[in-house]
């Protein structure tokens, strides 16, 4: 008797610099940010509705399976934010004030 190789199942995949739930528009960041700030498997699938929970399990597991590698592209990702940001407020100065200002109403209103 001769067994069919076992098809793999790939819940990641690497597009444009970045990590996707595979078929989806979802980045990796956002189930493993949501992960990291203690959210369970089930929440986080009911977070993003087009996640099945398999999917968001296949995720935590190559996270858990990568992550140094992850933390590091989560770090570059951050570092980029973070600059893009500040050449944003050196660019725009009157807007950004105006942006942290609505922000800080907004959270004062909550």
């Amino acid at each position: 008797m001769t067994l069919a190789p076992t098809p793999i199942k790939q819940y990641v995949e690497q597009r444009d610099k970045g990590y996707w739930i595979e078929g989806t528009r979802i980045s990796l960041d956002s189930v493993v940010y949501s992960f990291l700030n203690g959210e369970s498997p089930e929440s986080i699938a009911q977070n993003f509705p087009l996640l099945s929970l398999e999917q968001v399990y296949g995720a935590i597991a190559f996270y858990l399976a990568n992550r140094e590698m992850i933390d590091v592209y989560l770090e570059e990702g951050s570092a980029e934010f973070q600059q893009l940001q500040q050449s944003f407020r050196e660019k725009n100065p009157l807007l950004y004030q105006k942006l942290k200002a609505s922000l800080a109403q907004k959270q004062g209103s909550v």
